[in-house]
């Protein structure tokens, strides 16, 4: 475990360190210049009300250009995408499954940051629900590593799993 983390904090720190181009001319938008205020906008952007879609723009905005997605589309199939597939596999999500007509919710339940420097991890139990459906809602775990540049935070990779009886979420994220 403390290998792992190792290896975690030293690539948040190349990437930190990385000579990244700038993201955006115009001044960050004040929910990013925190790690919580970056992920709490996030989760907002991708919950829609029946009738509409996220603002692929605005989530876009949220994430380093060269970002890695990791999540799991099943209990037992995880891919692993570019920000591009990421956007296109909500898309897909959106209209494949109907979920334009009814909306969507992703709701953080629980957030746990751990800052240092210009490095951030945020754990995350989140609860996604369609409206209408007779599917109860669905917790779930994300894992993201942040950076920030330009006086603001940017998204680096996510990492998503999703808890059973036999596996609970992590301690942090227990009540």
């Amino acid at each position: 475990m403390k290998r792992t983390a190792s290896l975690v904090v030293f690539l948040l720190a190349a990437l930190a360190s990385a000579n990244l181009p700038a993201q955006e001319a115009t001044p960050p938008d004040e929910r990013f210049t925190t790690p919580d205020g970056l992920i709490t906008a996030l989760y907002d952007m991708v919950s829609f009300e029946a009738g509409t879609v996220p603002d692929w723009d605005e989530v876009r905005s949220t994430f380093l250009p060269e970002a890695i997605v990791v999540l799991f589309t099943s209990r037992t199939n995880a891919r692993v995408m570019s920000l591009d597939g990421f956007i296109l596999d909500w898309y897909n999500f959106i209209y494949n499954s109907n979920v334009r007509e009814t909306g969507f919710t992703e709701s953080i339940l629980k957030m746990d940051t751990l800052i240092f420097k210009d490095i951030a991890q945020v754990l995350v139990l989140y609860e996604s629900a369609i409206p209408g459906s007779p599917r109860p809602p669905q917790p779930g775990v994300d894992f993201f590593s942040l950076v920030k540049r330009d006086g603001r935070w940017w998204i680096a990779s996510v990492t998503n799993d999703l808890p059973d009886p036999n596996n609970p979420p992590p301690e942090p994220l227990r009540n």
